[in-house]
């Protein structure tokens, strides 16, 4: 780990300050006329996701975390938790399915890849691709003539989340969602 000034915080960085895993979300760096420069960091600390407001003068020492990403496959779910198989010597991996978090869990398909940051071997965050591909199970009938319009209409995606579609879409169509809002994007190729 490298000691780094407090005035050269940035946010996205992660810190190890009082025994904890903090990543910046904010810092804003202020050179008052009188007195030393100073940063104002808020974070958010990765395992508990406790909030966290810190001043940092610029001749004060902080240490900086490299978190390691690694490729994973997601395998299977395994009741309380889900099995990922590292891409490089195929070691499998069990995370806790509150952990990896409930809303994220039904974009999860047998063999996707995703990014997992490790700290001194152990797991601290998990990130899934941008978009993935679904198809439409459940959903009110298509209106003849109906164009794209601004309103769209609730459907039910093949992993059982609900989503909102054109209203000229029907069962079966094979759609692109955004994993991070859980929104439709386009319909898929």
């Amino acid at each position: 780990m490298a000691k780094i000034n407090g005035n050269t915080i940035k946010p996205g960085m992660v810190l190890q300050v009082n025994g904890g895993l903090w990543v910046v979300t904010k810092a804003s760096h202020v050179k008052p006329g009188k007195g030393g420069a100073f940063a104002n960091v808020e974070a958010k600390n990765l395992e508990t996701g406790n909030k966290l407001n810190e001043r940092f003068r610029s001749e004060d020492k902080v240490e900086r975390v490299t978190l390691e990403q690694r490729d994973f496959s997601y395998l299977f779910d395994n009741g309380d938790s889900l099995v990922f198989m590292n891409d490089e010597n195929y070691e499998q991996i069990e995370l806790q399915k509150d952990w990896v978090g409930e809303d994220r869990i039904p974009y999860l398909q047998e063999g996707m890849k995703v990014v997992i940051e490790l700290h001194e071997e152990r797991p601290i965050g998990l990130s899934l691709p941008d978009q993935v591909n679904l198809e439409v199970v459940e959903t009110e009938p298509t209106v003849k003539g109906q164009t794209a319009s601004s309103s769209y209409k609730p459907a039910i995606a093949n992993n059982g989340v609900r989503i909102m579609i054109p209203p000229y879409m029907g069962v079966g169509e094979k759609i692109v969602v955004d994993t991070t809002t859980g929104e439709y994007v386009r319909r898929a190729d």
